[in-house]
C-alpha cells in the first residue's frame, strides 16, 4: 500500500500554503515522513532521538518555506535541512560530553566527599523515606520504577508494555522522579531539613 503523494501533489500543496493553507503541510508530512526517519534511523548515533530530529526538521521546513523554491527539489531540500538538524543535535551532545568529560570527575568529587561527612543514620532515614515514597506512588507509576530500575528494560520495550512512545516513557520516567524529589524534599523538611 503506498499512500505517498506524488510530487505534483506536493508542489501544488507547497502553494497552497505559500498562500496561507497550511493545513496542506500534512500532504508534505505524508510524503517525507517515512523516509525522513528511514534515513535519520540510518544516520543518527546513539543517544539521538529520530522523532525529535524529524519534528525539528520539518518544523524548520516550514517555518523556512518561503525561502523554497518552488519547482526545485524539495525532497531534497528538506533532506539538508534534517542533516543540519541532525549536525547541530551531534555538536550540543559533544559540547555536553565535553563538559561532564572537564568538570565531572571534580564535581563529582565534591559530592562525594560532602556525601561522607553524613552520618549513617541519616542515610537509613533517607532510605525509609525513599521507599514510602516510591510507595506512594501506587502501581501504576511504580511499575515504571520496577522496569527501569528494578529489571533494567530498555525504554523502547518500556514503550511496547505501556502502550506509548519512546519520548513518552521517557517524560513518565522524568515526572515520576519529579514527585519522588518532592516527596523526599517534604519528609526531610517535616524532620527539620536533616539533608
Amino acid at each position: 500500500m503506498n499512500s505517498f503523494p506524488d510530487d505534483r501533489r506536493v508542489t501544488d500543496a507547497l502553494r497552497r500554503i505559500l498562500r496561507g493553507e497550511t493545513a496542506e503541510f500534512e500532504v508534505v508530512l505524508r510524503r517525507y515522513e517515512q523516509p525522513l526517519r528511514a534515513w535519520l534511523a540510518a544516520h543518527v548515533p546513539l543517544g539521538i532521538d529520530v522523532d525529535e530530529i524529524a519534528q525539528r526538521s520539518f518544523v524548520a521546513a516550514f517555518s523556512r518555506l518561503e525561502e523554497f523554491e518552488l519547482g526545485t527539489d524539495f525532497g531534497a531540500w528538506l533532506f539538508t535541512i534534517a542533516r543540519y538538524q541532525l549536525m547541530t543535535e551531534k555538536t550540543r551532545l559533544r559540547r555536553i560530553a565535553d563538559y561532564h568529560a572537564r568538570y565531572g570527575p571534580e564535581l563529582l568529587q565534591r559530592e562525594l566527599d560532602r556525601r561522607c561527612q553524613q552520618s549513617p543514620e541519616i542515610w537509613s532515614t533517607k532510605i525509609e523515606h525513599l521507599e514510602r515514597c516510591v510507595e506512594s506512588l501506587g502501581e501504576h507509576l511504580g511499575r515504571f520504577l520496577k522496569w527501569r530500575y528494578d529489571e533494567e528494560i530498555p525504554l523502547q520495550e518500556m514503550a511496547d508494555r505501556s502502550g506509548r512512545s519512546v519520548p513518552a516513557v521517557k517524560k513518565q520516567l522524568w515526572k515520576i522522579r519529579g514527585k519522588l524529589q518532592e516527596c523526599m524534599d517534604a519528609r526531610l523538611a517535616s524532620e527539620g531539613g536533616s539533608s
